[in-house]
């Protein structure tokens, strides 16, 4: 009779095991996927920030160019030449900085795509892990009744 109930606690034992590393995998792929949204969601934020700054940066140029193009009116110099050459420098490294901006901004989405799928990558890695676990101690304690059996 002792046997057959150390090879019932051994049983239920390895099935509380298992199903305790079968909800910790589901935990585990359920916390990657959370922390892939996060990353995904920072992916957004940070578009947008870059948005704004490119925004920034255009409407500060727009207001050197006022100001350059006052200063040649108001001193009867024509638009030709050395002034207009300096509108032209103020355009191009405007466009410059802007086209810096984006590229800034599509390097900083792509390592927020990366580190999601990195993220869920990693918890579908720990989550197997976690099941194959939950396999093997079902199987030990099958093993281990067994022997208490016979």
């Amino acid at each position: 009779m002792s046997a057959e109930l150390a090879a019932a606690g051994t049983v239920v034992g390895g099935v509380m095991s298992f199903k305790g590393q079968q909800a910790q995998a589901k935990q585990v792929q359920q916390i990657a996927e959370y922390n892939a949204k996060v990353a995904e969601n920072e992916k957004v934020a940070l578009a947008e920030v870059k948005a704004r700054e490119e925004v920034r940066l255009r409407a500060q140029s727009e207001q050197l160019v006022s100001k350059q193009r006052t200063m040649t009116a108001a001193s009867g110099v024509q638009m030709t030449g050395s002034p207009a050459l300096a509108l032209a420098d103020t355009f191009f490294a405007t466009e410059s900085d802007a086209l810096n901006i984006q590229q800034a901004s599509n390097r900083e989405q792509a390592a927020k795509t990366q580190e999601a799928a990195m993220t869920r990558l990693e918890g579908r890695a720990k989550a197997s892990g976690l099941k194959y676990q939950s396999y093997a101690s079902l199987i030990n304690s099958g093993s281990k009744a067994a022997t208490l059996m016979g």
